[in-house]
C-alpha cells in the first residue's frame, strides 16, 4: 500500500492506493484559519493532529495492515518558525498572509529584479515569499525570531514531525525567496539581508527522496508502524504533472480554477532570464516553468455571480454548445496580470458589445479571453526554447467542453482530459511506488496508470487569429488609455 497526501490551502486530503495505484480510499479536513488585519494563519500543531487522525482514520476503516511509503505534496509559502526542541513558535503563517508589505519594498529596493530572476527564478518581490515574513518577524517578533532554530515551510515540518529529519526539499525551497535553483544552495546575500544564517533553516534534499522512517510517537499517532517510509515528495502543481503523465518536455499541466496555472518541464540548461517563473523541478537537476495567471477562473466566477443570475454552468454550457462563437472581446484582468506582462493596474473590458448579445455571449467571450492568456502565455514558453505538443486540462475549467475546446483552437494544442481528478495526490502515491521500485520512474508510472476520458483537437480559422491579434491590440489600446490624464 501506498499514500498520497495533500498539504492543500483549503482542503489537506489523503488517499490510500493499492500496489497497482488503484485509489482505495480518499478521505480530507478542511484547514481552519485565523484571520486578523491582513494576517493569515493556522495553527501548527492543530493541523499535524488533524493530518495524523486523518492517516489513523484512512488505515482504521480500510483495515490497513502496513503501508510501504507515504509521500507528501501541497502548498509550497506557508511558514512556521521552530525552536531546538521542535516545537512551533509560532502559527503557521500562510501564503495568503500579506503582512510583509513593508519588507517587500524594502528587499525589492535592495535586489533588482533581474538579478531575483537570475538567482530564484522569480521576477517579483512578493509578500507569498517566506525570506519577506523571516524579516518581518526579525522587526515585529524580535523574542520569537531570536528563539527560533529552524524557519521551515509547512511540508518541510510536517514530514519532520513525523519522522524528525529536518530537511527542505528542493522543490518547495525555491519558493523561499533566498534559495538559488541553478546553483542548488541557499543565497547568502538574501539571508544577510533578512539577518540570518544558513544553519536556521533546513539541509536542502532532493525532491521526491526519503526522509526516513515514522517515529515511534507517528507510527502510534496513525496506526502504522515504524517502517513506513516518508518521502519528500514535490509541490502539488509539480505533483499534478506526474499524476497526469506530464513528466518530460514537451506537456503543459494547466490548472483552471480560481487562478489559472501552467507548469511545463523547461527545456535544459533552463535560461536564467527567462521572464517565466522558473522552480527546481521535481527530478534532479531539471526545472519547470510555472507562470500564474491570477485573471483565470475568477473572471468566470465573477460574471456568473454577477450577471447570470440562477443560470448554473451545465445550462451554460449546453446553450453554448449550440451557440458557437461571435465577435465580442472581453480582457480578462479583474485582478491586474502577471504572467506574461505582469501588470497590476491591468483591468477588464468588453469591447464590441451591441444590443442583440446576451448574457450568453458575454460568457462565452470570457471563457475566450482567458483562453487568449493562455494562449499568450504558451507562445511565451515557445519563443524561450521549450516545445510544447499538448496540453493536460485540470481544475474546474476542464469540466467545460466549451473552454477546452477553445483552449486547442487558439493555442492550436491538442487538449487532453485525464481520468484521475485528483491528479496531485495520485501523483504523491506514484512518487511513493518510484521510490518503492514498483516502476523504474515517473514516465513508467504514467504510462502503466495515468488514462484520459477525453481529447479536443485544434480547429483553428483566420477569424480566431484575427480574434487573437484584436486582443492583443485591446490590452494595447488599454494601457493607453489609462495613461491619460
Amino acid at each position: 500500500m501506498y499514500i498520497g497526501i495533500d498539504l492543500g490551502s483549503t482542503n489537506m486530503k489523503a488517499a490510500v492506493y493499492d500496489r497497482d495505484l488503484k485509489c482505495i480510499d480518499m478521505r480530507s479536513r478542511p484547514v481552519e484559519y485565523i484571520r486578523d488585519n491582513g494576517f493569515v494563519e493556522f495553527d501548527a500543531e492543530l493541523y499535524f493532529t488533524r493530518l495524523t487522525g486523518l492517516i489513523a482514520e484512512l488505515v482504521s476503516a480500510n483495515r490497513i495492515e502496513s503501508v510501504a511509503h507515504i509521500a507528501f505534496t501541497g502548498q509550497a509559502e506557508s511558514l512556521v518558525a521552530v525552536d531546538k526542541q521542535g516545537r512551533a513558535l509560532t502559527n503557521v503563517i500562510s501564503w495568503m498572509d500579506e503582512r510583509s508589505q513593508d519588507e517587500c519594498a524594502r528587499l525589492a529596493a535592495q535586489f533588482p529584479a533581474d538579478l531575483c530572476e537570475r538567482v530564484t527564478g522569480q521576477q517579483a518581490v512578493l509578500p507569498t515569499w517566506p525570506a519577506t515574513k523571516i524579516l518581518w518577524l526579525k522587526e515585529h517578533c524580535p523574542d520569537v525570531f531570536a528563539a527560533t532554530d529552524k524557519f521551515m515551510l509547512l511540508k518541510d515540518y510536517i514530514v519532520y514531525k513525523l519522522t524528525g529529519v529536518c530537511q527542505s526539499d528542493m522543490s518547495i525551497a525555491t519558493f523561499t525567496f533566498c534559495f538559488n535553483i541553478f546553483e542548488k544552495c541557499w543565497w547568502q546575500e538574501m539571508l544577510d539581508a533578512i539577518g540570518i544564517t544558513a544553519d536556521r533553516l533546513p539541509p536542502l534534499a532532493e525532491p521526491c527522496s526519503v526522509a526516513g522512517c515514522l517515529t515511534v510517537e507517528a507510527a502510534n499517532a496513525t496506526g502504522l508502524d515504524c517502517s513506513t517510509l516518508v518521502n519528500h515528495g514535490t509541490l502539488d502543481h509539480f505533483a499534478g504533472m506526474i499524476g497526469t503523465g506530464n513528466t518530460e518536455v514537451g506537456g503543459i499541466t494547466l490548472s483552471t480554477g480560481t487562478v489559472m496555472a501552467l507548469a511545463a518541464m523547461s527545456a535544459e540548461p533552463a535560461p536564467r532570464d527567462s521572464g517565466i517563473a522558473m522552480h527546481y523541478g521535481f527530478v534532479p537537476d531539471t526545472h519547470v516553468m510555472l507562470p500564474v495567471a491570477e485573471s483565470g477562473g475568477v473572471s468566470l466566477e465573477w460574471f456568473h455571480r454577477t450577471c447570470m443570475g440562477d443560470i448554473d454552468y451545465g445550462k451554460m454550457n449546453e446553450v453554448l454548445l449550440q451557440r458557437g462563437g461571435n465577435d465580442l472581446l472581453f480582457l480578462p484582468y479583474l485582478v491586474g496580470t502577471n504572467a506574461p506582462e505582469f501588470d497590476s493596474e491591468a483591468c477588464g473590458v468588453f469591447w464590441g458589445l451591441r444590443q442583440e448579445h446576451d448574457v450568453y455571449d458575454m460568457a462565452h467571450a470570457v471563457m475566450e479571453g482567458v483562453a487568449f492568456v493562455l494562449r499568450k502565455n504558451t507562445d511565451n514558453i515557445r519563443q524561450k526554447g521549450t516545445e510544447l505538443k499538448a496540453i493536460i486540462a485540470t481544475g474546474g475549467g476542464a469540466k467545460s467542453p466549451v473552454w477546452c475546446q477553445l483552449q486547442a483552437d487558439i493555442t492550436g494544442l491538442d487538449v487532453l482530459i485525464p481520468k484521475e481528478k485528483e491528479a496531485a495526490c495520485l501523483g504523491a502515491a506514484i512518487i511513493a511506488a518510484v521510490a518503492d521500485g514498483r516502476y523504474a520512474d515517473f514516465k513508467q508510472a504514467a504510462g502503466e496508470v495515468v488514462s484520459f476520458v477525453r481529447r479536443f483537437t485544434p480547429n483553428p480559422t483566420p477569424a480566431t487569429e484575427t480574434k487573437f491579434r484584436r486582443f492583443c491590440a485591446l490590452y494595447e489600446a488599454a494601457l493607453k488609455l489609462s495613461d491619460i490624464q
